[in-house]
Formats: structure tokens, sequence, C-alpha cells
């Protein structure tokens, strides 16, 4: 079976059982390559996990080697709302295809992504008619907090990690999360990394690895 997603995936080793699965989404500009650099780490600790790290959807149009999960080259919340949806949907197919590919239900996936794909973690792990294990998202922030709220309709549990110092995605968006999060009864965590920019550290990665274990029960 063919994902509708160009995907680098990383297996178990030695033909370990598939238990569970981590969907990495990249951010704007990047591809599923470069978000699977968090894995030389996890992978070790997560034996019998599975992570898929699909391209964008769109090639991004200030940086046409990468890719986008929506259009960011008009600032106008409507337009970003409209386009963020398209790739919800297109992602809602993706999971579907993994789920069946690999035999997987919604409590055996966790949704990651950094920035961007933060920001579809989000939408995606609260639009859905079954919680996944787990929510963790790097640097991101929720894109519309009117339209979720009227679309919520589960309650996956979520890990939010920012760096203090975050230039592009401001670190205040973590605190308006929460704040919203709470409000609408979602079990959430929250870390923010000193002196950090807009990149995922070490401490941000062990940080989620170890929330990751918790909720996969390793």
């Amino acid at each position: 079976m063919t994902l509708c997603l160009s995907t680098t995936i990383i297996k178990p080793e030695k033909d370990i059982p598939i238990n569970n699965a981590i969907i990495l989404l990249h951010g704007y500009g990047g591809d599923g390559k470069d978000i699977s650099m968090l894995t030389l780490n996890w992978k070790r600790f997560l034996p019998n996990t599975i992570f898929l790290c699909p391209d964008g959807h769109e090639e991004c149009k200030i940086n046409p080697v990468g890719f986008q999960w929506f259009d960011l080259t008009k600032d106008d919340p409507i337009y970003i709302l409209e386009e963020s949806k398209k790739a919800e949907s297109k992602l809602q197919k993706y999971i579907e295809e993994v789920k069946r590919k690999y035999n997987l239900n919604n409590s055996q996936i966790c949704l990651s992504g950094f920035s961007q794909g933060c920001m579809m973690s989000i939408n995606l792990g609260l639009t859905t008619n079954q919680n996944y294990n787990c929510i963790v998202g790097f640097s991101g922030k929720i894109i519309n907090q009117d339209d979720l709220s009227k679309r919520k309709s589960s309650t996956t549990k979520m890990l939010l990690i920012h760096g203090d110092q975050d230039a592009v995605v401001s670190p205040t968006f973590l605190l308006d999360a929460k704040d919203f999060l709470i409000r609408n009864d979602i079990e959430i965590e929250t870390k923010m990394i000193e002196n950090c920019g807009h990149h995922i550290p070490i401490e941000a990665s062990s940080a989620a690895l170890n929330y990751i274990k918790n909720n996969f029960q390793i």
C-alpha cells in the first residue's frame, strides 16, 4: 500500500513488531528527512515504534527545495486558516492509510511536529473522533482559537515545548495555547527552554522522549 505523502520511514530494527507509531511533521520549508533526525536518539528507547516523517503536500514558495503544510506568503488569517484545513484533509487521509497499513488505532499513535508541523498536530489531534495517544509540539501555536473551539471533538493530551528566545514563533503563543487548552479541558504540559531560539535542542528532544515513553507505557 502506497501512502499519499512521500515519507521518510524508520522501522523497528530486526523485525521487532510494531506496537506504536510517531508521525513527525516538519516545519515550513523543511521535509520529512529533516525532522527524522529526532529519531536518531528516540528510536533506541522506543523499540516497538515506527516513525513516519511525511513531506508536506505542497512545495514551499519561499524555499523550493522544501515543503509546506500551508502557504505563509500572505499575511491573512482567513487565508492561512483555509490553507491549513486543506492540509488537515490531506493528513487525515494519510493517517488513515498509516493505520490500515500498520494495523494501528489512534491510541497507538503520537502526533508530533515542529513549528508549522506542531500547528497541524494540534488541530489534527483535537478534531478527531477518537483521541490519539498524545501530541508533542515544538515551537508552534494554535492557528485559530475560535475555529478550533468550534471544531474540537476530542481531548488528546499534549506536551508543548518552546524556546524563550524564539524570534520566528513568539514564545507567548505557548502561554496562549496553554490557556486555551486548559479552558477546553485538555490535559496539557508545557516546557519553556531557556536561551533557545526556533529549533529543537537536546533538552527539548529529551523531554519529549520521556513524555512519549510514559504515554506509550514503555
